[in-house]
């Protein structure tokens, strides 16, 4: 069969854009080394949240909330879509004025926030800390459960002609618009996009991605323990301020009446066994805002590796110098709520139709990319 398009990767990115790309009358292949969804997908925490680090990254998360709820109802079950909202919590007066910055820059967007006190903070949730200054409570922001709706994502794309290869790695990838797989099977189409998280740079050595370990905890079923998403409001400063290892409270609540933590933040360990010490800074963290926590019993703990850039953005649109190779990758930990914006903005691109929001921000060719990328796809090459 003939394809128009190829996406190696079927985590949330790729499925998402073999959808969008289907539902256009593309003829799609997608090809997966393993399971779907199981690697950064699976690792991911599942909030649908709007961050505005940046202009760039308000934009592409905004429009990514927008389509989830717009989707809502359509999503399986298994989804688990919760419209919980967002309750950022400030420590003290000077949180307290990030809260206020941040309310008067989601206005501007059209965006609804509710600055709380401390009281109006203890009325929302009576299990936190007593001694919060407050907050800001965004209605409308929701989690999910990211293998079940990235599983929808691709059956929807299946259901509408797409196909699927997987449990074959990608082992020679040329521009000329052909891949091999290591089985020998070989595909060609006009475009490859190479939407495999962490994996990308396998196939594309030199390419800007380094991979971030998290670390998550899961309790067993409480119900009614906390009905917002809980995140502090230094979450951001612990997020991008360095490479240093990290953590910051973020708590969900799950629609089994779960409580996920997370979250840690390290860039050198690449060993997926859970870091103890780091984990145990995670859970005196999170006693801090929820002494409560400390009195559950949690199930399991897990880590996993998020694809980030430099600029903490993502890398959507053809590889520079390059005719038929485009990424989508690099969301770091904001794939999930990114991932239909992500997947419509390229889709677009690959089509030839305006984009609704600015490429520009995303565009990979704002690095450059060095000689080894080039010199590898040249190797690859027969």
């Amino acid at each position: 069969m003939t394809f128009d398009l190829l996406i190696i990767g079927a985590g949330i990115i790729g499925s998402a854009l073999a959808e969008s790309c289907a539902r256009r009358g593309l003829r799609v292949l997608v090809l997966e080394a393993g399971i779907p969804a199981a690697g950064t997908t699976s690792a991911g925490m599942g909030h649908l949240v709007v961050l505005d680090d940046n202009p760039a990254e308000l934009a592409l998360s905004r429009d990514g909330l927008q389509r989830w709820q717009a989707r809502r109802d359509e999503l399986p079950p298994a989804a688990e879509y919760r419209n919980c909202g967002t309750l950022w919590l400030a420590r003290d007066e000077e949180e307290l004025a990030e809260a206020e910055r941040k309310q008067a820059c989601y206005r501007q967007y059209g965006l609804t926030g509710n600055l709380l006190n401390a009281r109006q903070l203890q009325q929302q949730e009576p299990a936190l800390a007593k001694d919060l200054a407050g907050g800001l409570q965004v209605p409308g922001e929701a989690v999910i459960y990211p293998p079940a709706a990235s599983a929808y994502l691709l059956s929807e794309a299946c259901r509408l002609g797409a196909q699927l290869v997987r449990g074959c790695a990608v082992s020679q990838l040329s521009d000329e618009g052909w891949l091999r797989l290591v089985d020998g099977r070989e595909f060609s189409a006009p475009r490859i996009v190479v939407a495999a998280g962490n994996q990308s740079t396998r196939l594309l050595p030199g390419l800007p991605l380094k991979p971030r370990k998290g670390q998550l905890l899961i309790t067993e079923r409480y119900p009614a323990t906390i009905s917002h998403q809980l995140v502090e409001l230094g979450y951001i400063r612990s997020a991008h301020a360095s490479d240093a290892d990290s953590v910051a409270f973020n708590l969900q609540p799950r629609a089994t009446g779960q409580l996920l933590l997370g979250s840690s933040r390290q860039y050198q360990d690449q060993d997926s066994e859970i870091d103890w010490p780091l984990l145990r800074r995670m859970l005196s963290r999170a006693f801090d805002y929820l002494p409560g926590l400390a009195e559950l019993q949690a199930i399991r703990a897990w880590s996993g590796f998020r694809p980030a850039t430099p600029d903490k953005l993502p890398l959507l649109g053809p590889v520079p110098g390059k005719q038929r190779l485009w990424l989508a990758t690099g969301h770091e930990g904001l794939g999930i709520t990114t991932a239909l914006s992500s997947a419509e903005l390229l889709a677009d691109l690959l089509c030839d139709c305006a984009p609704t929001l600015d490429p520009r921000p995303y565009d990979p060719a704002r690095f450059g990319f060095p000689t080894a990328v080039q010199a590898e796809l040249a190797e690859l090459t027969p």
